[in-house]
């Protein structure tokens, strides 16, 4: 086994084993602490990935391959159906595989700070692992079938973080929001995957093989069979993603999960859905496509302009950040549509920009209801007079996500626009030009939250933190009944404990912050951290689909 090999399997086997071992600790912080460190381990192993790489897109000739894999894994996995445990990873995996271990990462860091009522932190981190390794192995899995596999691993603990720890207290009505709120995730979801099921079926049963590198190009599949596999395996994506007009279960479950489970959610478990546009439905399917690129690019930049029109109308802070998801998905599904290498890269960079930025918005909001106890709009104003370091970051955090030049979020909306405008012809001018005004209007709401949560004078709510109230960072050893081996969950969010910072960042969240901030800036200022190993990748899905 090649060191490369080695790494692959690493990246899903240590937090599948860090999962189990937490499960299997007794003593809450210790468990958590365990769980961190495999999270650690695994941002290690999938960094490493891109070390010693070979097979760049040059070493091929004119009938290379359109996957053509860093490293791979490949071993008989049930002979008599012909599956196999196909593994790889390059240029368009690797920065969704490297986003998906930091994140994971931070959560379980964070956890180890605070833990949201409604269960042990050991349950929530052993989750998040499980969690990590559904949305790994979606991202590394060469196998139709085992992708599906995958796929559907989350679905479950994702569930059971929204019911178990979300929502806003343990009263009927928040219990039976959040039961509400996880019900639709599911339902939602589980309708996505019957559809991604029978596209499935339909292509390895057309085809002979789920092998996705020998499928890739439309390899085996008539016209036919690649428009109606395109249709369902499109529909499927689309819920997970999730694309307008397929969205409505994203809010509520943005809105009642607790803050690592919102980051997780919306920094990678979205991108499942985008991901698995690129590399199954339009690298297996190409000719369903084609056929179905000017549809795509309408309902992206609907997609857009919904968002956008949405969100100008939110009260809620959680529920604005998550309505901006779509209409940033669209911009990536604008980019898919074009089926040019801009516009795949632009969909590549955008989704990498949005789970940075978004994942650091979701944590802001958090910590902002955590303090005031509340996300109304109309009781948060004056943040900066009396929390000005929370202010500014969350003024970082918008401007980067409006699409600032210089800041991640600026490279995948811009060139989306410009790949449609590569395209040409009226339909994809009119595109281009309705979602560069979609542009704007992400800026308008995202300035209009900026005014109405950090100017203006103080809130009741929001001046009650100059004087440390609800909570103080002054004390942040962990809550005593962690110190005690118990749950880690008292004390959580009460004054005096760690759940609530007053106005001062406690040095947890800026450890789970700082390094999404970094990224935001070296991903603007230096997109080629993201475009310079998708560049080849990309060049050689396009030879296939010419």
């Amino acid at each position: 086994m090649s060191l490369g090999q080695f790494l692959l399997v690493a990246v899903l086997a240590v937090p599948a084993l860090g999962a189990l071992a937490v499960a299997a600790i007794p003593h809450d912080r210790a468990a958590r602490l365990v769980g961190a460190i495999a999270a650690a381990l695994t941002l290690v192993a999938a960094l490493a990935l891109v070390a010693g790489r070979s097979g760049t897109w040059t070493a091929y000739g004119p009938t290379a391959p359109g996957v053509r894999p860093w490293h791979t894994v490949d071993s008989p996995w049930v002979p008599g159906l012909d599956l196999r445990f196909h593994l790889g990873v390059d240029g368009i995996s690797w920065p969704l595989v490297v986003l998906t271990a930091l994140l994971t990462l931070l959560c379980c860091g964070y956890s180890l700070w605070r833990v949201p009522a409604g269960g042990s932190g050991r349950a929530l981190v052993a989750l998040l692992l499980v969690v990590e390794v559904g949305i790994l192995g979606t991202f590394l899995a060469l196998d139709l079938v085992l992708f599906f596999l995958f796929f559907e691993v989350v679905l479950l603990p994702m569930y059971a973080i929204i019911v178990g720890w979300g929502g806003d207290g343990s009263d009927p009505a928040s219990v039976a929001a959040r039961r509400r709120a996880g019900r639709k995730f599911a339902l939602y979801t589980l309708f996505g995957s019957v559809l991604l099921l029978v596209g499935v079926y339909v292509v390895v049963a057309a085809a002979g093989t789920a092998d996705i590198v020998a499928l890739t190009g439309g390899t085996g599949l008539s016209r036919g069979t690649q428009l109606a596999a395109f249709t369902l395996l499109a529909l499927a994506f689309a819920v997970k993603s999730p694309l307008w007009p397929l969205h409505s279960w994203l809010p509520d479950a943005h809105t009642q999960a607790p803050t690592v489970g919102s980051v997780l959610l919306a920094g990678v478990l979205l991108k499942m859905g985008t991901y698995g546009l690129i590399r199954v439905a339009v690298g297996v399917t190409p000719e369903g496509a084609r056929w179905a690129a000017p549809v795509l690019g309408v309902l992206a930049v609907a997609a857009i302009l919904v968002g956008s029109l949405v969100c100008l109308a939110q009260t809620e802070l959680k529920r604005l950040i998550a309505y901006s998801s779509v209409g940033h998905m669209g911009f990536v599904l604008l980019g898919v549509a074009t089926l040019t290498a801009t516009g795949i890269q632009a969909a590549l960079i955008g989704n990498v920009a949005h789970g940075i930025i978004t994942g650091l918005l979701f944590f802001l909001a958090g910590a902002i209801k955590d303090r005031t106890h509340t996300g109304a709009l109309s009781e948060l104003s004056g943040l900066r007079e009396t929390a000005p370091r929370l202010a500014g970051l969350l003024a970082f955090a918008a401007v980067a996500s409006l699409g600032l030049p210089g800041l991640a979020g600026f490279w995948g909306e811009a060139f989306a626009v410009v790949a449609a405008v590569e395209v040409g012809g009226p339909l994809w001018i009119t595109l281009a030009v309705l979602a560069a005004f979609g542009g704007a209007l992400t800026a308008a709401y995202l300035l209009r939250l900026l005014r109405r949560v950090t100017h203006g004078p103080p809130s009741p709510v929001v001046a009650a933190l100059r004087s440390g109230l609800p909570g103080d960072p002054a004390d942040l050893a962990p809550p005593r009944a962690a110190q005690a081996g118990g749950t880690g969950v008292a004390g959580a969010g009460q004054a005096g404990g760690t759940g609530a910072a007053g106005s001062r960042l406690a040095g947890a969240e800026v450890a789970a912050w700082a390094p999404l901030v970094l990224l935001a800036l070296a991903v603007g200022l230096a997109p080629t951290l993201v475009l310079g190993v998708a560049e080849g990748p990309v060049e050689a899905l396009m030879g296939v689909l010419r």
